[in-house]
């Protein structure tokens, strides 16, 4: 397992959500030799099973990281993952209606890009989940080359191809990084914290 970096890499490029690499606000990165949070599991909830999970505390943030490369029912488990994070972070127990609809928010951007790299690039290979103050940011990096975009026309109607409709109307920003010369990508997504 890779060790908890600084983001994206120097010669990350990022396209579809126009914010260059590494100058996106809520970065997520965690400085070299960051420290364990103990994993912050809220009382009652069982660790997430049979994906190796991490977590560390950043400069300006918490992040965490799952491995998901080869492992079955990643939606699920990307979810509780994310849902423990949300716990551990005082998201969860929500105090009010907005508090309650901001973590929905963010359960359901994990769920919809977890699920795009299942369908469009061969399953996911890590799910990155970090917070600051002001913005939680969600990391999905797979093998695929394709490039997520939402539908033009939305057909509200049909099923399918609602995914990047949704991060889109939900999130402040999302977009694309690849890392030239390396096979895969990973697509972010950037909600504003509650109030």
């Amino acid at each position: 397992m890779a060790p908890v970096d600084n983001g994206a890499p120097a010669d990350a490029t990022s396209d579809g959500g126009g914010s260059p690499a590494g100058a996106t606000p809520g970065d997520g990165g965690s400085p070299a030799g960051a420290t364990s949070d103990g994993g912050g599991s809220p009382a009652g909830a069982a660790p997430v099973d049979g994906a190796a999970a991490r977590a560390s505390v950043s400069v300006g943030g918490q992040v965490r990281a799952l491995n998901l490369a080869g492992e079955s029912g990643v939606v699920p488990l990307a979810r509780d993952f994310a849902r423990q994070a949300l716990y551990a972070w005082g998201w969860l127990p929500a105090a009010s209606a907005d508090r309650r609809a901001a973590a929905e928010d963010v359960l359901l951007v994990v769920s919809e890009l977890v699920t795009n790299a299942c369908l469009h690039a061969e399953g996911p290979d890590e799910l990155r989940v970090s917070c600051d103050n002001k913005v939680l940011r969600i990391e999905v990096s797979d093998r695929g080359s394709g490039q997520p975009a939402p539908r033009t026309p939305h057909r509200a109607g049909r099923p399918g191809g609602h995914g990047m409709f949704i991060v889109q109307r939900l999130c402040l920003d999302w977009g694309v990084l690849r890392t030239p010369g390396v096979a895969g990508k990973t697509v972010w997504a950037e909600l504003g914290a509650p109030a």
